[in-house]
């Protein structure tokens, strides 16, 4: 292995996880940002970031980095550092072709003395056993003699300003125990939080997969409460908030669960689990009601409208957000759009507007039109789905404005006061 203080650095994927990583090492060591996708490295070159997770100062700052979509830049790397996307398939199983893909870029670029960490969530054991062997087959070298392999997972949170890659604490580990000291060196050089080491490989996975399996399991409980209060006529929120009087209450809140981890990485260890004979039923459970809580918000919807006699045919709803979370852009596994589809199988016209997303990513990845400047005074129903600070900041009355008089305004997210809205989870 190189030394630490001479060490070449390449990121594989320079999505919301490898680009601030990429900045990160940038600023320390030689690095080269790479990825597939030329039309993402020429904006990185420009110093843009669409994802808005770095500034254009940040890329600036970050001297030692370049950037390529080319595999010949990655010659004379000393680690590879793998952040691909780590996705489910259309039956919820794991969709590990991405990964397989880096490895195989990985396996042609290193060299005797190589280290490849992987960031990317997945379940335990998929590092030693789908990916060493392909780096494996594509370099001619033996795993543990001629290169080494660690597992630092990711915990980059998309839109938070306050939790940043170097201040959250950092899980590392190692093949061997010297690459382990290695690894956890090299991350401890940026990571101002610092860092846990890890035993294994397999116990770092295992700990990266569970920390989003303990949020989905706890907000499908505050869901399906909310699903109980709700028929009881009772306001979800304000049992929330007296429960919350008690010091060791969890303040999880109910909503719609998207995104690229908490609600992809479940499956990812219902997967493993049941390859060897186990059936999570608990993990299973949650996933359910999660998934399901699109469409309750347009049923609910739909049946405010109902009550005002309001003829769905003749409908057009307003859905402010569409991606996963307030103040952010990210559009992956979206759970707004759920309720997109579902209202418009009561025949509904809807219409999506959010000043985040990227309109021509929107159309691509969900055959959404977006609405630049919704019309006042045009919708029989507004569902307020992002709490985006621009939408909060509108406030009620003229979010109202966007509707015709008798028009319903439906809050996922409470994020107005719960006099001024029709209905909310």
């Amino acid at each position: 292995m190189a030394a630490l203080d001479d060490v070449r650095v390449a990121i594989i994927g320079l999505g919301y996880v490898g680009l601030p990583l990429a900045v990160a090492f940038g600023k320390k060591f030689s690095t080269v940002g790479f990825d597939i996708d030329a039309s993402r490295v020429a904006e990185l070159k420009a110093h843009h970031d669409h994802t808005r997770e770095v500034t254009s100062n940040d890329l600036r700052e970050a001297a030692l980095l370049e950037f390529s979509s080319d595999p010949a830049a990655l010659a004379g790397v000393d680690v590879f550092i793998v952040t691909v996307p780590t996705p489910i398939d259309e039956y919820k199983r794991p969709d590990l072709r991405p990964l397989e893909s880096a490895s195989r870029t990985v396996g042609r670029a290193i060299r005797r003395g190589g280290v490849v960490v992987y960031e990317s969530t997945v379940y335990p054991g998929a590092t030693e056993e789908i990916c060493i062997p392909i780096v494996e087959r594509e370099s001619g070298l033996v795993f543990n003699q001629d290169f080494y392999a660690g597992y630092s997972p990711e915990r980059i949170n998309p839109g938070d300003p306050h939790h940043r890659l170097e201040t959250i604490r950092k899980v590392t580990s190692g093949s061997t125990p010297e690459v382990a000291e290695f690894v956890d060196g090299l991350y401890a050089s940026i990571i101002t939080a610092g860092t846990h080491k890890a035993s294994s490989i397999r116990v770092a996975e295992a700990a990266k997969v569970i920390e989003n399996i303990q949020r989905d399991v706890n907000i499908a409980l505050i869901n399906e409460l909310a699903l109980i209060f709700h028929r009881l006529e009772i306001d979800t929120h304000e049992v929330l908030e007296a429960a919350g009087t008690k010091w060791n209450f969890l303040p999880f809140r109910p909503g719609l669960v998207g995104g690229h981890c908490i609600g992809v990485d479940p499956y990812y260890l219902t997967h493993k689990a049941q390859q060897i004979g186990y059936h999570p039923d608990m993990i299973l459970a949650g996933r359910r009601i999660n998934d399901s809580m699109g469409s309750h918000v347009a049923r609910r919807v739909v049946k405010l409208m109902r009550r005002r006699n309001q003829d769905m045919t003749k409908s057009r709803v307003l859905i402010l957000g569409l991606a996963f979370k307030e103040n952010c852009p990210d559009l992956r596994n979206t759970k707004v759009i759920d309720i997109v589809r579902e209202l418009r199988c009561y025949n509904a016209e809807v219409d999506v507007h959010d000043p985040w997303v990227n309109a021509e990513h929107a159309h691509e990845e969900y055959g959404v039109h977006m609405v630049a400047e919704p019309q006042p005074g045009r919708y029989s129903a507004v569902v307020l789905a992002v709490a985006h600070g621009e939408f909060v900041s509108m406030g009620a009355e003229r979010i109202r404005a966007y509707g015709m008089p008798d028009a319903v305004l439906f809050d996922v997210k409470r994020a107005l006061p719960r006099a001024s809205v029709d209905g909310c989870l």
